[in-house]
């Protein structure tokens, strides 16, 4: 019974371990970004706008249906009538039965086509544009995550360094070496210290909140703070701006509105001619049958689809500009992107030697204060810069990262790293 019992107890245990570690699974900033590719709920919206573009290429594949009509004359008056017969007898009325198709002409078919498998590219390049600004988006909110993680660790150091102190104070205290002032001004740090991390762990959780519904999960998550997420690639301006003006994702979808202008243009001019209906027509008067053909289509007196035609053509005129403006915008981007990046790097730099000296100052007075070679003025002071000094320096970080971010932004590197 022993043996029955626990087996299915162990097995339960091992289940909702395992499951607790899986969704406790740590991202890194590239599974992140592959994360919302698959599974983003604004992704998923879009996706729907390339299947629409490929239900109506299918549209443009269809031909006309034939078209079937039927008409009835019968005399009205039986005074007309035919001597000797009902007033609905077949020698006293007619029909016609009338079966025709509508033509296209001048490749109007064709460019129909052509145009629609345009307008599958641009809906895949547009779905792309929305993909690089949603990585964008992921990626600045994981680094959010990742520095309220670390100002958390930093406080937690801080908050263990004074509230040892304060015991240590509480001893010196009873032992009168220290005065009760002394003691309140640690205890005094201590709360502060504690309040600014029950804050700061609120501020985490709201983050990694906001980041699981970027990434469409369900699941609680982590994030895999020993990933430096920096990837190597070329840092040469000219390279970054060749390589952007040729794939990046808004300048592709640009051009390719550009090529679905200019099917449209060629569309809207084939549309000037008219469609003819062509068919053939059975058609019994009084008995007797008759046979023959037909045609209809518009007398272009006074629409030859001027106005699309016009229209088609200032869209691409405004396709054209748009495209110009995006290069332009693309290299300012990508120059004060780079700038930004150089910057922050040689700051962070700077600020390793800066968290030494404080390290060594903080270790220092509380080695002297202990001593009672220092006042608790000091200690505290120098607890703060220490404090201070580690938050500049991982603030410093988030701009650097987040320089980092915008360049890979701007150059469209962004969308390689979700591959």
């Amino acid at each position: 019974m022993i043996f029955h019992f626990k087996l299915p107890v162990s097995i339960a245990l091992l289940f909702v371990f395992s499951h607790t570690a899986k969704a406790q699974e740590k991202y890194t900033l590239q599974r992140a970004l592959q994360t919302a590719k698959a599974s983003n709920p604004f992704l998923k919206t879009e996706q729907f706008a390339i299947g629409i573009a490929q239900a109506e290429a299918i549209t443009s594949k269809q031909w006309y249906n034939p078209k079937l009509g039927l008409n009835y004359i019968n005399i009205a008056s039986q005074k007309n009538a035919a001597p000797n017969s009902d007033l609905y007898s077949a020698i006293n009325n007619q029909y016609a039965f009338q079966l025709g198709k509508t033509f296209q002409v001048a490749g109007q078919r064709k460019h129909k086509i052509d145009m629609a498998g345009k307008n599958i590219a641009f809906a895949e390049k547009s779905y792309a544009e929305t993909e690089r600004n949603l990585f964008l988006e992921v990626a600045q909110k994981w680094l959010e995550v990742w520095v309220a993680q670390k100002q958390l660790d930093i406080l937690t150091s801080a908050k263990n360094n004074i509230d040892s102190l304060v015991i240590t104070n509480q001893n010196r205290y009873k032992n009168q070496v220290i005065t009760q002032t002394d003691l309140y001004r640690t205890q005094l740090l201590s709360k502060q210290y504690a309040i600014q991390y029950k804050t700061m762990l609120q501020e985490h959780a709201n983050k990694k909140t906001e980041l699981r519904f970027l990434l469409g999960s369900k699941d609680s998550l982590s994030i895999d703070m020993k990933d430096p997420f920096l990837f190597s690639g070329s840092e040469n301006i000219e390279g970054l701006l060749a390589q952007s003006l040729e794939n990046r994702s808004d300048i592709t979808t640009a051009k390719t509105l550009i090529e679905v202008s200019d099917s449209n243009i060629k569309l809207q001019k084939s549309l000037a001619f008219p469609q003819p209906e062509v068919g053939v027509i059975y058609n019994p008067q009084n008995t007797i049958p008759y046979w023959g053909i037909y045609a209809t289509f518009d007398l272009p007196f006074f629409n030859r689809n001027q106005g699309e035609i016009k229209k088609s053509v200032v869209l691409k005129k405004q396709a054209e500009q748009h495209l110009f403006t995006i290069q332009e915008q693309l290299q300012t981007e990508i120059k004060t992107a780079y700038a930004s990046y150089k910057l922050q790097k040689q700051n962070v730099q700077n600020f390793e030697t800066v968290l030494e000296q404080s390290q060594s100052i903080l270790d220092n007075v509380k080695y002297a204060y202990l001593k009672s070679g220092t006042t608790i003025i000091d200690f505290l002071e120098a607890q703060r810069s220490w404090l201070e000094t580690q938050q500049q320096y991982y603030e410093a970080l988030q701009h650097y990262r987040q320089s980092y971010f915008q360049l890979l932004y701007a150059t469209g590197l962004i969308n390689q790293l979700a591959k």
